[in-house]
């Protein structure tokens, strides 16, 4: 399954979310030990200029996101506390969004 979300990224906080995100590339490995504990395929960062300042796109792709939630809640990685912090520290109220569509392929 897919998912986006977005959220609003304090404009004096934009450098530092680069710069994590950046961050995040170099300790691919620490990445992906997560991903196995919250059924996470893929995941993918953009930040763009909106009207009203940059905002954070972030698509996953999982099997099961809640599952995926728990396991991020309770995670003992040191990179989920860092990454939680920095979101924190970075981040803004989300727009509250559906998709207008969304189709997936039923397995069967």
């Amino acid at each position: 399954m897919l998912q986006v979300a977005i959220s609003r990224v304090r404009p004096e906080k934009e450098a530092r979310l680069r710069a994590w995100l950046a961050e995040l590339n170099t300790r691919i490995d620490e990445v992906r030990e997560t991903f196995r504990d919250e059924t996470v395929r893929a995941e993918q960062a953009y930040i763009v200029q909106g009207g009203d300042g940059p905002l954070l796109i972030y698509v996953i792709e999982a099997e099961d996101f809640e599952r995926g939630a728990k396991a991020y809640a309770s995670s003992h990685h040191k990179i989920d506390a860092e990454h939680r912090a920095v979101m924190g520290e970075c981040l803004a109220e989300s727009p509250k969004i559906k998709p207008l569509y969304s189709v997936t392929l039923e397995n069967g």
